[in-house]
């Protein structure tokens, strides 16, 4: 095709420059131009279709470049061309003296749109909050009846899928939702469907090993974990909260900590050896007794003085420690005489916290 229209021109040539000498100097239509500018192949070509044209393998293809001479790679993908083949098959359709620039091959991408399935992840989350007002993407546990595989598809469908049926059963978490995502006026739009369960979740304080009774809770002993929001009661207990705390019963590793699992750690236990510690004004005695009762920080217990042999009421402040709080006796003016020293009281509580 080419060739002809080349050998056109030469005949013409004669008469155009008897003519040049008669007439003024005036430049080449734009088809005689395109005509005689040199195809050049291009090295890299990207091409959005299933087919590969003349005009997509070189430059200044003309009135070729709309046939069709390839199969375009699958989506997303790239194949080569050795130089030579494509230059044997633009010959075939009349395409010569193509500039190959010492291109060695020719490679081909056939450009894609990859949808990837944390997109539609994505999309089944967004539908969930917007129209069924659940919560935040971190507290909804999703399981899908199939799992949920990348899409790779042609360019030209470049829109966001858009909800086209929609039902969710709030009672078990049921969903079964479609979307489609447009590809232009002249292709099928392509659809997705998507089942599965929606569970809404919450943070909980979890054991991370089993726990016998009375027991205290270490940092160790507990984690975050993720439940089922119809699970979580009001009386669940925080991370911090828990540390520390003394278990009431048995408990086994991961269950949830609620308020009614935990109390104070004792920090006396009956018959235990403990230190008394005899507090007034100026005045800070310690001596040795035995707890005749189990108490927790702040706790009143009777204790008995193993030097007096009397058994006196105290405050419970530490670890084996507990506070008699001594009154401060009264002296009597008119006697001149100091007056008896009572009995201990029963102690103020004193603040301190458990070893």
């Amino acid at each position: 095709m080419i060739r002809s229209l080349l050998a056109a021109l030469l005949v013409a040539t004669p008469i155009a420059a008897i003519a040049a000498e008669t007439a003024p100097t005036s430049r080449l239509s734009p088809q005689v131009e395109e005509v005689l500018r040199t195809p050049v192949l291009r090295a890299h070509i990207e091409v959005a279709d299933e087919l590969v044209r003349i005009g997509d393998l070189i430059d200044n293809a003309g009135v070729a470049a709309q046939i069709p001479v390839y199969r375009a790679p699958d989506l997303g993908t790239t194949g080569a061309l050795p130089t030579n083949a494509v230059i044997a098959t633009l010959r075939a359709h009349q395409v010569i003296g193509v500039d190959t620039r010492d291109i060695g091959e020719v490679t081909v991408t056939r450009l894609a749109r990859s949808l990837p399935a944390k997109e539609i992840e994505q999309q089944v989350i967004v539908t969930l909050q917007r129209r069924h007002g659940l919560g935040d993407a971190e507290d909804l546990a999703l399981t899908f009846d199939r799992e949920i595989e990348a899409r790779t598809l042609p360019a030209n469908y470049s829109a966001a899928p858009a909800l086209i049926a929609d039902r969710f059963d709030r009672r078990n978490g049921r969903f079964d939702f479609s979307f489609e995502i447009a590809g232009g006026a002249d292709s099928a739009p392509v659809r997705l469907r998507v089942t599965g369960t929606a569970v809404e979740t919450a943070p909980v304080t979890v054991l991370t090993r089993p726990v016998e009774r009375g027991e205290v809770v270490k940092v160790s002993d507990v984690a975050i974990e993720r439940r089922p929001k119809a699970e979580v009661t009001a009386d669940i207990v925080g991370r911090e909260a828990a540390i520390g705390m003394q278990t009431r019963r048995s408990l086994r590793g991961g269950q949830m900590l609620r308020s009614t699992d935990l109390a104070k750690p004792d920090l006396v236990t009956r018959d235990q050896s403990v230190t008394l510690i005899y507090e007034a004004a100026g005045i800070y005695l310690t001596s040795r007794g035995k707890a005749l009762e189990t108490g927790t920080e702040g706790d009143v217990v009777n204790v008995l003085n193993l030097q007096s042999k009397r058994t006196v009421p105290a405050t419970v402040v530490g670890r084996g420690q507990v506070v008699v709080t001594i009154a401060t006796p009264r002296i009597l003016a008119s006697a001149g005489t100091a007056a008896p020293a009572p009995e201990p009281a029963v102690a103020r509580t004193a603040a301190a916290k458990p070893e």
